[in-house]
Formats: structure tokens, C-alpha cells, sequence
């Protein structure tokens, strides 16, 4: 019986930026599903015999229990829910210390309403859920070879001054490594901007975008589709760094999260 769905109280367990896997069973008559998470609702995905849905726990969400509810509209139009938990972890991320050029610590009126207007472009860009699923297979680390990446969720001070925390994980990679996209998706920034250089952000659907940044080239145009391990351009040093690497971030249903969680996720 359907009814007693909503007696079912399911919990899942998450750190503090990282990303949860929410599944639930698959019932006879279920046509679609949907959670509704923070401020968002995300459509879940039929995986086998299991409702699916990616969720993003970021970075400053508080500790503790946080209630959502799974909606089942059925076949015959009528609308079950299904109470989940997600139980976060607080999770301690270090400080680090760098010394950059100050314009980048204190720009000037030009660069900062540069810096401003870009910043709102982007947060227009992930405040945006589509909801079709545009990747089937897993999410991939965009350097073939590497296995691990650092600074996520550090907090920063550049040159004496406390800063935001780091929201992506840097990966090593020389000037002209090439680059490649972490999983299918639509091409939706590919530009210089002032603090991450040349940077490409792709929409993988349901919330979930992926960003590459201080490129030394971009290979990739707005409104493309990438596929899996499909080459966006070549590392380098643009924008805000100390040295040619890749920061690759993550962003899921506008939470800031580690992208090697994406990556582990069955």
C-alpha cells in the first residue's frame, strides 16, 4: 500500500562540502520523483530499481539533522511523500597562508566592479536547476592519472587578509596539460574572468555544475555539448594564482562541494 510510505523515515549521512546519494525503492505505480532540498526541487532519477537523487552539502551548512521530503507523483496523478533525513558532519578544513600580487587583494574600482558584475554572472548560472539528466556514466577526475587534489575548504588569507573558503580542490598540472570535462554536460561560461582567468563551467543537469579555471586556453564555446572526458582546454596560470595548475570545482543545487566526492559516489 502506498499510504504507508509516508510512516518511512529514511537518513543518509554526509560531511560538510561533500555531496549525499538519496535513494529510495522503487514502488509499482510511481511515474516520477522529486526531493525537495533546502530551497530546492530536485527531480530524482530512476536508477535501476531506485529513485535517485544527488544532493549538495555545502560547505557552511550547520551540523546536525536536516529533514527533507521525497515526493512520489503517481501514475494516476496522486502525490506520495516519503520523510528522508541527512545527518551532517561538521568537517574541520585548515587555513593557509599566500601572498599574490595585491591588485588581486585589493583591486582597483575598474577591477572590482569587474569582479562583482562576474561574480553575479556566475551565481545567475548556478541559482539555474535544469532538469533533465545530461550524464549516464560516472563522474571522472578531469586530469587522467590523478587521484587527489588539495585546498578544498580551506580557509584562505591573502596577504594578511581572511578570505572566503577555497570551494574547489586544485590539481597539479603544468601549463598545457590538457583538460578535461568531469562528466557530459552543456558548456554554459567560457571566458576570461578577473579572479579564476580563463575559466569554463559546465551544466550537468539537476543542479550539478562542474568549473575549470586559470586555463591557458579555452576549447570549448557557450551552448556546446561535452561529453565525458571531452578535452575544454589546457591548463595554465590566468587570473588570481601563484603558478600554472587546475582548480576544478563543483557546485551542486548551488551548495559548494569537494569534487573528489562526485567521483567516489557508487
Amino acid at each position: 500500500m502506498w499510504a504507508s510510505l509516508v510512516l518511512a523515515i529514511v537518513t543518509f549521512s554526509a560531511n560538510q562540502g561533500s555531496v549525499v546519494r538519496l535513494a529510495i525503492p522503487n514502488e509499482p505505480g510511481v511515474k516520477s520523483a522529486k526531493v525537495l532540498w533546502d530551497t530546492h526541487n530536485v527531480p530524482a532519477f530512476l536508477d535501476e530499481d531506485s529513485w535517485t537523487a544527488i544532493l549538495g552539502v555545502d560547505l557552511d551548512t550547520k551540523p546536525g539533522d536536516h529533514q527533507t521530503d521525497v515526493l512520489f507523483t503517481m501514475e494516476d496523478g496522486r502525490v506520495e511523500t516519503r520523510e528522508a533525513v541527512v545527518q551532517v558532519v561538521g568537517k574541520k578544513y585548515p587555513t593557509t597562508e599566500l601572498t599574490v600580487d595585491e591588485k588581486y587583494v585589493e583591486p582597483n574600482k575598474a577591477d572590482l566592479a569587474r569582479a562583482n558584475r562576474e561574480a553575479r554572472e556566475t551565481q545567475a548560472i548556478y541559482a539555474k536547476l535544469t532538469d533533465e539528466r545530461l550524464w549516464t556514466q560516472p563522474f571522472r577526475i578531469p586530469i587522467p592519472g590523478r587521484t587527489s587534489g588539495t585546498n578544498f575548504g580551506h580557509r584562505r588569507i591573502f596577504n594578511g587578509e581572511p578570505r572566503a573558503p577555497h570551494a574547489g580542490a586544485d590539481l597539479r598540472a603544468g601549463t598545457g596539460t590538457p583538460i578535461h570535462s568531469t562528466n557530459r554536460g552543456r558548456v554554459v561560461l567560457a571566458k576570461n574572468l578577473f579572479f579564476t582567468g580563463n575559466t569554463v563551467i559546465v551544466d550537468h543537469g539537476l543542479g550539478i555544475y562542474s568549473l575549470y579555471a586559470h586555463l591557458s586556453r579555452i576549447d570549448v564555446r557557450v551552448g556546446e555539448i561535452v561529453n565525458n572526458g571531452q578535452q575544454v582546454g589546457l591548463s595554465g596560470a590566468t587570473g588570481r594564482v601563484t603558478g600554472p595548475h587546475l582548480h576544478w570545482g563543483m557546485v551542486v543545487q548551488g551548495a559548494r562541494v569537494d569534487p573528489f566526492t562526485l567521483v567516489n559516489l557508487k
